[in-house]
């Protein structure tokens, strides 16, 4: 079943172990051993996390003589860096929005208590009425 990159970028970096891969190759191209060193896994494992990256398009590897070399591709992440820029402009009115709303509850707030304080006097004065003891909610228990 063919995934599209944009699914095979994140897939890839749904993995601890290949964002700390990408992680050295952003600082610079290494071997697959080097590349392996800091892992607790075997060779036939890192590969494996290494063919998933080049499946996505993340890294090239490459044979060099006698060492096979990987490095970053420069596009590799383009079209996940575009979608989470949409993504975060959303979030990022959004958020705007939210910041307004809550601004204007404090104004909200005010007068809800104003509208509470009103209320409460209310009932209390409704309810000295009802204080005779005889009233039609109380019952007598024998």
């Amino acid at each position: 079943m063919a995934r599209d990159a944009l699914s095979q970028a994140f897939s890839a970096l749904a993995d601890p172990t290949r964002r700390a891969i990408l992680a050295r190759l952003s600082k610079a191209e290494a071997t697959v051993g080097e590349l392996a060193a800091p892992f607790d896994m075997s060779m036939p494992a890192i590969s494996n996390h290494l063919k998933v990256l080049e499946n996505a398009g993340l890294i090239v590897r490459e044979v060099d003589a006698q060492r096979r070399r990987c490095r970053l591709t420069p596009d590799g992440l383009k079209e996940a860096k575009s979608f989470m820029t949409e993504i975060a402009a959303f979030w990022e009115d959004s958020f705007g929005e939210l910041d307004a709303f809550l601004a204007r509850g404090d104004d909200l707030v005010g007068s809800d208590a104003k509208q509470t304080e009103s209320n409460s006097e209310k009932d209390q004065d409704d309810g000295s009425s009802n204080e005779s003891g005889g009233g039609a909610g109380t019952r007598s228990h024998s």
